[in-house]
Parts: structure tokens; C-alpha cells; sequence
């Protein structure tokens, strides 16, 4: 009798589990199912691909938000293999103040003044793609940023006849990042910039540059950035050099500071990519930074 007990009782308890395993397996698979389903019907989109909307001169990706206002102030002291009579350029600098606002989270515009050349400039950037994930793969981020800048220095001949018109130059980029991990982005910024007046016959009036750039972290608040363009051959303007900048964005509460060194000591699109005069080879480089302060002014709803 015990033995036909302990038979049954085995035989059921080897039933059981069979269908418990059957069931926990079966659920264990529905809910893994359910979880990628539920990825595959999400669009994950990248975020902080760069810190700033400025990789060091030009420009990033990244947008400032909805009603946000960026207020940006950058100096550019001398050149460092001025010696130490000029402090290795300390005692002369110029500088840009600039206002950036967003009016959506896909649009901004910005406006800012430079004392180098005392120039004018603005600007609107527009995201067209977003890098992404998930039911909308997207591999790269892409947006566009019109330039426009305006000499006001006086002219070199004010007894001939001048135009402001002369004074113009305009710049088209599309800018194309991706953020390969928390800690390294890259970009390619294929530019066009168009200078009304050249200084020397010949010079061509359209300019193209194409232009690298990439951050990589170096702890939570620390990066390191490096800004590099190349200009063609045909259509770059005599005695001119390509920009090469180096250095580090540094977070610090609400304001993120930027320490660099760069051969351009322009400000603007035109100055800095199509105008660069400085060669690293002989020491003519610009030490300089940037502070770049947020306010919300809006809903950024």
C-alpha cells in the first residue's frame, strides 16, 4: 500500500512540474516578447550628442531648447610666439558676444557682435534628421545653418565709391553627427561660403571647406574637442590657412566652459573658415574660451 502511495505521489509530483516549468517558461517568453515588441513599436532618439551647440568655433548638432536663451561669450587673447613682452599674447584679445534662442526644439536663431573686424553676425539652424533608434532607425543627425556677416570697420578708401553690399559674406553648412557611445561623437560639416568683395584679382568669391569634428568624454563634466577644416585648393583665398582648433569643454553647474587653442582669431563663420591666416608649424596661435550660459525664458513645452 505504501509503495502504490508513494508511486502516485511521485508520479503527480513529476506531472506538476512539468507543467510548471512548461508554464513559467511559456510566460518568461511572452514577456520577452512583449518587451521587444514594445521597442521595436518605440523610436528611441539619441540625446547630448555634443555639450553645446558649439564644438569650439563652429557650430554642433545640438539645438538649445524651446524658449531657451544661450548667452555666449567668447575671447581670443594674441598669438602665443608673441613672447613674453605680450605675455604670449595675454595682454591683446578679441571677443564675440552672442545671443542664441530656440524657438522650437528643432529650430533657433542666433545673433552675435565681434570686435575682430567689428563684425555682425546671424544666423538660424534647422534639425532636419535625428539620430535614432528602434521603429525609426536613423544612423546620423543632420541640420543646416544659413550665416550671414557684416563688416562695420570703416573703409580702407572712404574717398571712392563704396558699398555696404561689399561688407557681406554668407555661409551655408550642413552639419552631419553621430554619437557612437556615451563618450565619442563625430561630425562632417561640408560648407559653402560666399565673400561679395576679395581682396586680390583672382581670388574666387565662392569658397567650399569641408570641415571635421569629434568630442570625446573624458569624465562626467570633462571632454576633450578637436575642430579641423580643410578648404579645397580652387576655392580658398590666397594666403589663407585651415583651421585647426583644439581643446576642452568643462561643465560647471548651469555654465559649461570651454578652454582652446586655435591658428584663427576670427569668431565667425567667414573669419574662421574661409580666412584663418595662422600657421601652427610657426606659433601663431590664439589661446582662448568660451562660456556659454543658459536661461529659460519660455514653456519648453
Amino acid at each position: 500500500m505504501n509503495r502504490i502511495i508513494f508511486t502516485i505521489t511521485f508520479f503527480l509530483c513529476f506531472v506538476l512540474k512539468g507543467f510548471t516549468q512548461s508554464d513559467t517558461t511559456d510566460l518568461l517568453n511572452q514577456l520577452e516578447n512583449e518587451v521587444l515588441g514594445n521597442e521595436k513599436d518605440r523610436t528611441s532618439y539619441t540625446t547630448a550628442t555634443f555639450k553645446t551647440t558649439r564644438l569650439i568655433d563652429g557650430h554642433t548638432v545640438e539645438n538649445v531648447g524651446k524658449g531657451v536663451l544661450d548667452v555666449k561669450i567668447s575671447h581670443r587673447f594674441g598669438k602665443i610666439n608673441a613672447g613674453v613682452n605680450e605675455l604670449f599674447g595675454l595682454d591683446n584679445a578679441t571677443m564675440r558676444m552672442g545671443l542664441d534662442y530656440g524657438i522650437t526644439h528643432f529650430l533657433m536663431v542666433g545673433f552675435g557682435r565681434s570686435t575682430f573686424e567689428k563684425t555682425l553676425d546671424a544666423f538660424f539652424k534647422i534639425k532636419l534628421l535625428r539620430q535614432s533608434s528602434g521603429k525609426r532607425t536613423m544612423p546620423v543627425t543632420v541640420s543646416y545653418v544659413p550665416t550671414i556677416a557684416l563688416k562695420t570697420q570703416k573703409w580702407e578708401d572712404p574717398n571712392r565709391k563704396n558699398y555696404l553690399t561689399s561688407k557681406l559674406a554668407f555661409t551655408h553648412q550642413l552639419l552631419i553627427g553621430r554619437k557612437f557611445s556615451e563618450g565619442t561623437s563625430l561630425q562632417i560639416m561640408p560648407t559653402l561660403t560666399h565673400v561679395n568683395m576679395v581682396q586680390l584679382a583672382g581670388d574666387p568669391n565662392d569658397l567650399v571647406a569641408i570641415g571635421i569634428g569629434g568630442r570625446q568624454k573624458l569624465s562626467k563634466r570633462m571632454s576633450f574637442n578637436v575642430e579641423y577644416y580643410y578648404q579645397l585648393p580652387d576655392y580658398k583665398i590666397t594666403g589663407t590657412s585651415n583651421a585647426l582648433s583644439i581643446g576642452f569643454d568643462i561643465e560647471t553647474g548651469g555654465h559649461v566652459f570651454q578652454l582652446h587653442f586655435t591658428n584663427s582669431q576670427g569668431m565667425n563663420e567667414p573669419a574662421f573658415i574661409a580666412n584663418s591666416k595662422g600657421l601652427w608649424e610657426k606659433g601663431d596661435i590664439y589661446f582662448g574660451f568660451n562660456i556659454s550660459r543658459v536661461f529659460t525664458l519660455g514653456k519648453g513645452k
